[in-house]
């Protein structure tokens, strides 16, 4: 232990009363500019509410340091997220010290959530303003082709969501023609790349409709989809574009500025296109209901021809003779009228189908002299992957087969 000899050397010429270090504290304290309007962030660990506002402790996660914080009761309606135990905060207010406790105290002016609860409240505050400017009005949103010839995704070359687009489109719609318009689809980066990549499509003008597709992951990797750069350029684009990011999940955006929004990329393909199998069977069905309807038409005028004869031959044939006789040729007359037109009609309609069912015959493709290419054993050849050097191959032409040998397969590069 260390012992003090205090003479009258050493003696302070100035001592302080307890009030009067107090007052100098309190005056260091609240007229120091940064104190006087702070934003201070951490946990609630405890609120109670009074008639004269709210009282809350404010934490750091580490409960290492804490502060008293308060919210007056005439600034209880201006808050935008009110204290409660365990959310995480961002307060804006000015310290305090009060001299009869010898505490200071934080008197908060506004409340924010912090982490998770700011991203959503920018979230929700971006997209009540987009949405008061119209840019999801439900009126704004376009139809999609029934049967579109070709389309554009936006999309990143390298993500599995191309692929299972790619798959998806070849089996319910061959001989489409599907459009890569490339995109950066995460990081601070993406949401000028998507913008671009939608201009782009429009600048190309070949795509009758869009799809903008990512697949699943991280809240933080899908935020570029909410955007306000990206939801203007989908609300700006004039062609139909349908979403397909992430999974199954709340709605970005960029979802609700769309025409159509899907929950995956393949959902997205299947909105943008019909299944051909789907559309054979409706060909089918309408051929059918056509015959069904002429047979029943037919026999229905039949009958009513055997009712005439019928009463033809009960009346006096010398009085009613020359009058049903006209009225049965002006009614016969006018089935064959209808019949013929209703014919002409139905025929043109399968011929326009016929000429739908052509342009998507993998034959007519040959024909414009695409080929398709066979391993010896007859597999389809897709990828330059799936041959080596020297082996034949076969190539089927529009009019018949050719036999190559290959020298150097290569693989394309991706831009």
């Amino acid at each position: 232990m260390q012992l003090f000899n205090f003479d009258t050397e050493t003696t302070p010429d100035l001592v302080l009363s307890v009030a009067g270090l107090t007052t100098y504290l309190q005056a260091v304290l609240e007229q120091d500019p940064q104190l006087q309007q702070v934003w201070v962030t951490g946990e609630v660990s405890s609120c109670n509410a009074h008639r004269s506002g709210t009282f809350f402790t404010l934490q750091d996660p580490d409960e290492s340091a804490a502060i008293q914080c308060v919210v007056w009761k005439s600034q209880l309606d201006q808050l935008i997220e009110r204290p409660q135990a365990g959310a995480q905060l961002m307060v804006l207010g000015r310290v305090r010290l009060y001299p009869a406790r010898g505490t200071y105290q934080l008197t908060a002016w506004q409340v924010l959530p912090a982490g998770e609860g700011l991203r959503a409240l920018r979230y929700r505050q971006l997209r009540d303003r987009l949405q008061a400017e119209g840019l999801f009005a439900l009126e704004l949103k376009r139809s999609l082709p029934p049967h579109p010839q070709t389309l554009a995704v936006v999309t990143s070359a390298q993500a599995a969501a191309w692929g299972d687009i790619q798959r998806t489109l070849r089996q319910r719609y061959p001989g489409l023609a599907v459009l890569l318009s490339p995109a950066i689809v995460q990081g601070d980066q993406a949401p000028n790349s998507i913008a671009r990549a939608i201009r782009r499509v429009e600048r190309d003008g070949r795509a009758e409709v869009i799809i903008l597709a990512r697949g699943g992951g991280a809240t933080e990797d899908l935020e570029c989809f909410n955007d306000e750069r990206v939801v203007r350029a989908i609300a700006d684009c004039p062609l139909p574009l349908v979403t397909g990011i992430g999974h199954q999940r709340d709605e970005s955006l960029a979802d609700l500025a769309a025409d159509v929004a899907a929950h995956t990329p393949t959902a997205a393909a299947e909105q943008v296109v019909p299944q051909l199998v789907d559309l054979v069977a409706d060909h089918t069905r309408r051929v059918t209901r056509i015959r069904q309807t002429f047979d029943a038409c037919f026999q229905q005028h039949c009958q009513q021809l055997d009712g005439l004869r019928d009463r033809l031959q009960r009346l006096r044939l010398e009085q009613q003779l020359e009058h049903h006789h006209q009225l049965l040729g002006w009614r016969r007359q006018r089935l064959l009228q209808t019949a013929s037109m209703r014919m002409q009609r139905e025929q043109q309609r399968c011929q326009a189908l016929r000429q739908t069912l052509q342009s998507l015959d993998p034959a007519a493709v040959l024909q414009r002299g695409y080929a398709v290419v066979r391993q010896e054993q007859g597999g389809i050849v897709r990828s330059p992957t799936e041959v080596q050097p020297g082996d034949r191959l076969r190539l089927q032409l529009a009019d018949g087969e050719v036999q190559v040998q290959v020298i150097d397969p290569k693989t394309p590069t991706s831009d």
